[in-house]
């Protein structure tokens, strides 16, 4: 993501975040922290609705008996 982006995510201006790196380098680490947070959740859907259709793949086809 881009600083232009980033500061458009938080409704701000990419001055601003340059500002805050050098002012409040605390604010910018938990915006980082924050967003990897995000990208982590966001991967673990989306391999949880690909383990979803493994199982109802293998539950329709009768190859495995799942309770």
């Amino acid at each position: 993501m881009t600083k232009e982006e980033l500061a458009t995510l938080l409704g701000t201006t990419r001055q601003n975040l340059n500002k805050w790196e050098k002012e409040r380098p605390d604010l910018v680490r938990l915006i980082n922290l924050g967003l990897s947070v995000e990208d982590q959740i966001n991967e673990a859907e989306r391999h949880l609705e690909k383990l979803k259709a493994i199982r109802d793949q293998a539950t329709n086809s009768n190859k495995f008996k799942l309770k």
